[in-house]
């Protein structure tokens, strides 16, 4: 299937110059999201990635990740933003290209040791996923991968994440 062909483009947004890969269209089309999560397990399970837990970081990774655990027979668990989570979190701060924030995992959540793959819905930068791993590596947990839907390959995202396999359906 051309997954491709399932991503809305939206050119200047969310300012100018940028092109912004919109899956909500991918999302609506059930044969697309069938395929999208049943191809990301595939390729997970081909390159290894046995995994006790997913994670998902807020807000898309969670469209991906709790499917994928389901299909993966794994847990899943929310990375979100500040004050979302209602119980003792850990945290990590992280910059931005316009400032910095934070997210944060229930302290509960996950026990040293545990194999942690993190998944979401678009590499570009890597800010986002590095600072999730390096939260994984607070816990003591093992990061055993990364999985995203769309990869914006320009930005270089990937050369700022851990030296572990990186999956990616789509590349622009």
């Amino acid at each position: 299937m051309d997954l491709k062909s399932l991503i809305r483009d939206i050119p200047d947004f969310p300012k100018p110059g940028i092109m912004f890969r919109d899956i909500t269209t991918l999302l609506s089309d059930p044969q697309g999201l069938r395929y999208t999560i049943d191809f990301l397990a595939e390729r997970c399970l081909e390159v290894g990635l046995q995994a006790d837990y997913i994670i998902g970081m807020e807000s898309r990774g969670f469209i991906f990740g709790t499917p994928l655990a389901y299909r993966l027979g794994a847990g899943f668990i929310p990375v979100r933003k500040k004050g979302k989570l209602p119980g003792a979190v850990h945290t990590i701060e992280y910059e931005l290209e316009y400032g910095t924030d934070r997210l944060e995992i229930h302290q509960d959540a996950l026990r040293p040791g545990s194999r942690v793959l993190i998944i979401d819905d678009l590499i570009a930068t890597g800010g986002t996923a590095a600072a999730t791993a390096k939260l994984v590596q607070k816990i003591e947990c093992e990061l055993v991968g990364f999985g995203f839907i769309i990869e914006l390959k320009d930005l270089q995202g990937r050369q700022y994440l851990p030296d572990v396999p990186i999956i990616s359906l789509i590349e622009y």
